[in-house]
């Protein structure tokens, strides 16, 4: 018998939390209506300079069953917070969280970008993914390399040795729900690699502050410049040098503003 759910939602508090947002947040978009195109990332709103997408896609799901298979697998995999004397635990769990949202995004971009312009499938550019998958991949592979002795339940029935789970994962998703995103899913298993071999490494508290402070000004600014949200404290002007934005940040007394301009040239001669 299992252990009460009180007791585990203590045991997996980052987990527990990440899986209450990811529900709110679909119960909210099924709530108002908001489709694929509202909150997913695609080559082509990325080149329109909609990078907010890299995060509210990671946390948005439209079908519900996609919503329970990555909660379910997220919630099996939330022993990573347990498991501290391996040197994982909760706060290297919340560091590569962050990690894996970011960087998985910005690969499958990436992926997208060379299909697009080396091989010229423009088919790619209208593909928009939503859901946590990527994270839950990447998780997946992490364990299966840091303990390749567990196990990945899902459903409450469906267990899976955790060492075979990203690949077959990766396989049933494409096979169950054909329209998966096929390199969404790779993206993350290959982030988990490179953070379980050491390549990607470093991560601590400063860091992951650091990080989240330029996720959440990248986010305003993207939102503002793209016009899905208009900050009424925030203004983004052209100056000498298109290139270069000034930033005013209107109060209700005196205007604050600073301004990035461009230096003089200098004109150099050679003989």
């Amino acid at each position: 018998m299992g252990k009460p759910l009180p007791y585990e939602i203590w045991e997996k508090p980052a987990t527990s939390c990440i899986i209450g947002l990811c529900s709110a947040i679909w119960f909210y978009i099924q709530k108002k209506n908001i489709g694929y195109s509202n909150v997913g990332l695609s080559y082509d709103t990325a080149v329109e300079g909609h990078y907010w997408r890299i995060i509210t896609s990671a946390l948005s799901h439209i079908s519900v069953l996609h919503l329970v298979f990555n909660m379910s697998a997220l919630w099996s995999l939330g022993i990573i917070e347990q498991l501290g004397h391996m040197g994982l635990g909760l706060e290297y769990y919340l560091h590569y969280s962050l990690v894996l949202v970011v960087l998985s995004g910005m690969l499958v971009l990436g992926m997208y970008h060379v299909l697009i312009q080396k091989f010229k499938i423009d088919y790619f550019r209208r593909v928009t993914a939503v859901g946590y998958s990527c994270v839950v991949f990447g998780w997946m592979t992490i364990l299966s390399v840091k303990q390749p002795s567990s196990k990945l339940d899902l459903f409450g029935f469906l267990s899976l040795p955790i060492s075979f789970a990203p690949f077959e994962s990766l396989i049933f998703t494409s096979i169950i729900v054909p329209q998966a995103s096929f390199l969404g899913h790779l993206s993350g298993i290959i982030c988990g690699y490179s953070i379980a071999w050491g390549l990607i490494h470093g991560m601590n508290n400063y860091w992951a502050v650091s990080m989240l402070g330029w996720i959440m000004l990248v986010l305003i600014f993207s939102l503002k410049k793209s016009g899905t949200y208009d900050f009424s404290f925030l203004e983004i002007e052209s100056v000498t040098d298109p290139s270069m934005p000034s930033v005013r940040f209107i109060s209700s007394g005196n205007d604050r503003t600073l301004q990035m301009s461009t230096l003089p040239e200098v004109s150099t001669d050679t003989v």
